[in-house]
């Protein structure tokens, strides 16, 4: 036994307090961890010792039948023998103690004594009653009502041992009579009286502030806190809770913190947020108490409330404190990811706190890869990638241009993606595929794609050459506010390699420390990420093996290159960096790149589920060598004069070890380059812009050539254009049709400015295959985009018309005129001081200029700024040996000269540019006249009456430019072609900018079909005829010996069409008007006044006739009539025949 009468083995029982402790019993002391530690120690040595094993069922009955008896026989009846005479003695001295304490508290005060406060009585916690006091016996016999769960008596008790001891100012016992009076309240049944919640709180206050008794006031508080929780009462429950919170114990206070959280979770209309902030009260008592778990547990429960709310900063903290926690209890996995997400979220943290998060994950991190240094690399959350925006380019980088050398501009990761562009390249590639499959494009084709991106097809595996590197950019972003410092980054990819006989071997390397000789990998040393800051870092893979190749991700060491920084408030970890960086302070990671395919919507099942396609960028498959075009352009201007032409020369190399043939490039505009017809004759390989140096082949002439026409002739097949040929496609003139290996050639280009003024984008694409033919990759390509700014030179319009000298040298008909207006429209902005005009050409099959018939004597037609001049040409048509068959594409070139040199227009390049322009001018779309057999007749008969209108005649201006360039003079030379169709119809050398049509109003019938004109057009049939006035100029008559004046006249018809034509020529004044005779003067026809006629095909008739004048005076005689159809036709197409020009006539008196 020990002083207080108890047994020594009481000592242990875990609710017993501490006697040696003082009187506020702070648990959180030295003395109460000792206790702890050896109790635990006891449970322990306890734990292994089994009571009751030996007892029987007969037993176990007995003793609970032991125990039934001993309660109801012995216990109970005590109890109320007890309470009676309890009861009976308090009755008997309450009733002479308060006799005699009223009698002399009236007799001395005569007044009711005011109750004193709490506050204001005395501390009388050390009053000591004797067992046999009254008070005591009262509240012995309270307590004992309150055992036997008599609540009413128990309370009224309870009621009266407190006014006793109050009192006598014996607070300790009052404030414990009040507690069990205010539980007794609660446990009567059928609630008589509510709950007296003022009796705690009284209680807890006198325990708390009179007693200093904090553990008795916990133990108030928490029993009231039950009760108030029973009745619904949460948020009282948690006042009360959180009042007797307090610095002096943590332990103590995260307890009270996280009850009260409870109940505002438990409250009718939850209080969430209030929840999860006193559990983060909580949780930082318990860790300041060292109670980790209890901390992490308080944490993690506040984060479910605050994640995914928006409340960043409030996130970051619970994250941070979950990491701390979690590392200290070697938690490593859940500190890990609790940094991570501080990490990867969008922080508003300023940049020294994100700086002392990053630095604590990194240190974490490394702490956890140490445990497992041979794992697999773990995934880095910093710094993000955008995996969609994810390029990859196949093939070498693009050389810089080297002096006057520039190479072709091809694809590379620095263009931007155009779709439109992307859709031209795609035409010219199919277009040049199916001309070499002769005309169809094979059904396994698919456009060369070098760049792949989120707007290409990425459906298929993509093909790459070996020993030709693979850049795979990847776009990286850095959320956070101090910069990252990527090291050693580089690929992470997966090979199966295929041996020569296509059989695939199992292996799978993961790492460039795998098998180099496979793959080679590029290794960044070091990638710097500012703050906030996007950057795409391209890395490169040189696969030396075919096989099948995957591009996993990127592997990188992350770190940062701040130092260290000072946090509010957060220390670092202990052993965490903070000195200068280092590269103690990276980590090695990984990140792969996962790309979402295009949503798939083909399929009804694919609409109605969300569904997407493969992405196989990152997979391409290493094929078997194949040859590498590279071409560099010399000496290619970036501006033009229109139409002017330049020498720039092209080299081809190949870069491979593979031999290249069918070498071809296509482009839209086949009219702005040549290499040269199949005849040219090739011109040294050094150009240099000399005066002399022209960029046609030219032949001196003599004087005496001067006006007249010289010939010659060349097919448009020896120039690549024909029938069924494609212009678009230019076979590339290499020397046996081989570049061999790491050869190169050079042959000449020349180019010809647009005819449009402005900055032009012309595109090449260079088509070649290899030698040897490859199953996967057929050809290969390679592009190029020249720009090309244009300035103004000159304007030329043509018009044809027929001549009235209906005869020419040999006999036959069919003479025109042409004339030729040039325009110099340059404004001086490329320092162009005059134009010359040095030859005027004409081609054609049937047509060629004969002659030039300008009156000036002036040989050299210069044009200064916007000046114009006007020529005159003669044409007729070809001989008949000239006259080539449709199907030979033959032309005759007649050259008319201005000056000492006689550029050879059926050469080149000027024959080139002239059969280019030609072909453009040919694709633009025609009328097309529809096919049905009951118009057959009316159609032909239209295309003969139009026939009579064509002319099948082109002329090509050549000039030459004087340049002044730093103080130096350069001779520019340059052609403009007219393509003449109609007869008086002009024709322009430069594009005519057609006017918006005007809108009209909707038309709700269907039109009718207006495809060919039943009757040809007035201008049509007027030139079916050509009339021409044989006559006098003058004519002298003495009309004083006689009064008539006959004068003879030839009318000469001509028919200009291929058919048997009916005229009808009517010598009769249409109207005898005063205003008509004034005109025509008073004239007449004598002898017969109408005829009929019939010509053949191109036949000549000449008819006699006779005007009788009267007086003296000038004449019209271009009067007569002529009418016209076709003879057979039923038809009559009639109408009257316009003459040339008036025919007038002299007539003077002898």
């Amino acid at each position: 036994m020990n002083r207080d009468g108890l047994p020594n083995n009481f000592r242990t029982h875990p609710l017993q307090l501490d006697p040696s402790g003082d009187s506020s019993n702070n648990i959180d002391g030295p003395d109460h961890v000792k206790s702890a530690s050896s109790l635990h120690e006891t449970k322990k040595a306890n734990a292994g010792i089994i009571h009751g094993a030996c007892l029987t069922l007969t037993d176990h009955d007995r003793i609970r039948q032991f125990i039934q008896e001993f309660t109801f026989r012995g216990l109970l009846p005590h109890i109320e023998k007890t309470i009676r005479q309890l009861n009976d003695q308090l009755i008997s001295r309450k009733g002479l103690s308060r006799s005699l304490f009223s009698a002399t508290k009236k007799w001395f005060s005569g007044s009711k004594v005011p109750e004193k406060s709490i506050n204001e009585l005395k501390n009388t916690s050390g009053l000591l009653y004797p067992p046999e006091a009254p008070e005591l016996q009262i509240r012995k016999m309270a307590d004992l009502c309150f055992l036997v769960q008599h609540y009413d008596l128990a309370y009224s008790c309870y009621h009266t041992a407190k006014k006793d001891f109050l009192n006598d100012q014996a607070m300790l016992y009052a404030a414990g009579a009040l507690e069990m009076a205010a539980v007794s309240a609660f446990l009567q049944p059928g609630a008589p009286r509510p709950y007296p919640a003022h009796y705690m709180d009284t209680a807890i206050q006198t325990y708390r502030d009179i007693c200093k008794n904090m553990v008795l006031a916990e133990r108030c508080v928490l029993l009231s806190a039950e009760i108030l929780k029973s009745q619904s009462k949460y948020s009282e429950a948690a006042a009360l809770l959180i009042r007797l919170t307090s610095e002096d114990s943590d332990l103590r206070s995260a307890l009270l913190l996280e009850q009260a959280a409870h109940c505002f979770i438990n409250m009718k209309s939850p209080m969430v947020r209030k929840y999860a902030f006193h559990m983060i009260l909580a949780g930082h008592r318990f860790s300041k108490a060292g109670q980790k778990k209890h901390a992490l547990r308080c944490y993690c429960q506040a984060m479910q409330v605050y994640k995914g709310k928006g409340w960043s900063l409030a996130e970051d903290h619970i994250n941070f404190t979950i990491g701390r926690q979690s590392y200290t209890l070697r938690q490593l996995d859940n500190a890990v990811s609790a940094f991570r997400h501080i990490l990867i979220n969008e922080s508003k943290q300023s940049a020294a706190q994100q700086g002392a998060f990053l630095r604590e994950y990194l240190y974490v991190y490394k702490n956890v890869s140490q445990l497992s240094p041979d794992g697999p690399l773990p995934q880095l959350p910093l710094p993000y990638i955008n995996s969609s925006a994810t390029r990859v380019f196949f093939g070498h980088d693009r050389r810089p241009a080297d002096g006057e050398k520039q190479a072709a501009t091809h694809v590379s990761l620095d263009q931007e993606y155009d779709s439109e562009s992307s859709q031209q390249w795609r035409e010219l590639e199919e277009h040049v595929v199916a001309v070499v499959n002769r005309g169809v494009l094979p059904s396994n084709f698919h456009p060369t794609e070098y760049c792949l991106n989120s707007y290409s097809d990425n459906s298929r595996f993509p093909l790459t050459v070996v020993e030709e590197p693979i850049t795979v950019e990847v776009a990286f972003r850095n959320p956070l506010k101090v910069p990252l410092l990527l090291t050693d980054l580089s690929l992470l990819w997966k090979f199966q390699p295929k041996d020569v006989s296509g059989k695939e071997n199992g292996e799978v390397k993961e790492l460039v420390k795998g098998e180099p000789e496979m793959i080679g990998t590029e290794v960044v040393s070091e990638f710097l990420i500012n703050s906030e800051e996007s950057k795409v870092a391209r890395l490169k893979l040189f696969p030396h093996h075919i096989g099948e190749l995957h591009i996993l991700g990127v592997v990188y060491n992350l770190g940062t290159i701040q130092g260290s920084m000072t946090v509010d408030g957060i220390g670092a970890l202990p052993g965490c960096h903070t000195g200068k960086q280092s590269l103690s302070m990276s980590v090695r990671g990984r990140q792969d790149l996962e790309i979402q395919g295009p949503r798939l919507n083909n399929t009804k099942e694919e609409k109605t589920s969300i569904k997407y396609g493969p992405d196989r960028r990152l997979d391409p498959i290493i094929t078997e060598e194949m040859p590498l075009l590279e071409v560099f352009f010399i000496h290619f201007p970036t501006g033009l004069l229109c139409g002017e032409i330049r020498k720039a020369y092209v080299e081809f190399v190949n870069v491979s070890k593979c031999p290249l043939t069918g070498l071809k490039v296509v482009s839209k505009r086949p009219e702005f380059f040549t290499f040269g017809g199949n005849t040219a004759v090739l011109t040294p390989l050094s150009p240099s812009a000399s005066e002399n140096c022209s960029a046609y082949k030219t032949v001196v002439t003599d004087s005496t050539s001067v006006c007249t026409a010289l010939i010659s002739s060349a097919s448009s097949v020896d120039f690549g254009i024909g029938i069924g040929s494609q212009p678009e496609v230019i076979p590339v003139p290499l020397p046996d049709t081989v570049l061999l290996p790491g050869a190169s050639v050079q042959l000449p280009m020349w180019l010809r400015g647009p005819d449009e003024e402005g900055v032009h984008e012309i595109n090449f694409l260079f088509y070649y295959e290899s030698v040897k033919k490859q199953p996967k990759i057929r050809h290969r390509i390679l592009r190029h985009t020249a720009v090309i700014c244009t300035s103004r030179s000159l304007n030329v319009r043509a018009t044809v018309c027929r001549s009235n000298s209906l005869e020419d040298e040999e006999g036959r008909g069919g003479n025109m005129l042409v004339f030729v207006d040039v325009e110099n429209t340059n404004t001086s902005e490329a320092g162009v001081k005059e134009f010359h005009i040095v030859q005027v050409s004409s081609s054609s099959k049937h047509w060629k200029l004969q002659k030039s018939v300008n009156l000036s004597e002036n040989k050299d037609a210069k044009l200064a700024n916007r000046e114009k001049g006007k020529f005159c040409f003669k044409a007729i048509r070809c001989k008949e040996e000239e006259v080539a068959t449709q199907s030979s594409e033959k032309y005759t070139f007649a050259d008319i000269i201005f000056g000492n040199e006689q550029i050879v227009s059926s050469a080149s390049p000027c024959a080139d540019f002239f059969y280019r322009s030609l072909s453009s001018e040919l694709k633009k779309p025609q009328a097309q006249s529809s096919r049905h057999t009951e118009k057959q007749s009316i159609e032909d008969t239209m295309r003969l009456i139009q026939k009579c209108n064509e002319v099948d005649l082109n002329i090509v201006v050549l000039w030459k430019a004087y340049v002044v360039e730093d103080s130096k003079q350069l001779i520019l030379e340059g052609q403009h072609h007219v393509v003449l169709r109609t007869i008086g119809k002009e024709a322009f050398s430069y594009p005519q900018k057609r006017e918006p049509p005007e809108m009209e109003l909707l038309k709700f019938f269907r039109p009718e079909n207006t495809t060919v004109s039943s009757r040809p057009s007035v201008e049509q049939l007027s030139n079916l005829i050509k009339t021409s006035l044989h006559y006098p100029e003058s004519f002298s008559h003495p009309f004083h010996q006689k009064s008539l004046c006959l004068v003879p006249v030839t009318l000469l018809l001509a028919n200009c069409s291929k058919a048997d034509v009916d005229v009808i020529v009517d010598l009769r004044h249409k109207t005898t008007s005063p205003e008509a005779l004034e005109i025509h003067g008073s004239f007449t026809w004598l002898g017969q006044t109408q005829y009929k006629l019939h010509l053949k095909s191109q036949e000549l008739h000449s008819l006699q006739l006779k005007a009788c004048f009267v007086h003296t005076g000038v004449y019209n005689l271009g009067t007569p009539r002529v009418f016209a159809k076709l003879s057979d036709q039923v038809t009559v197409f009639e109408t009257s025949q316009q003459s040339s020009m008036p025919a007038l006539i002299i007539i003077n008196n002898v």
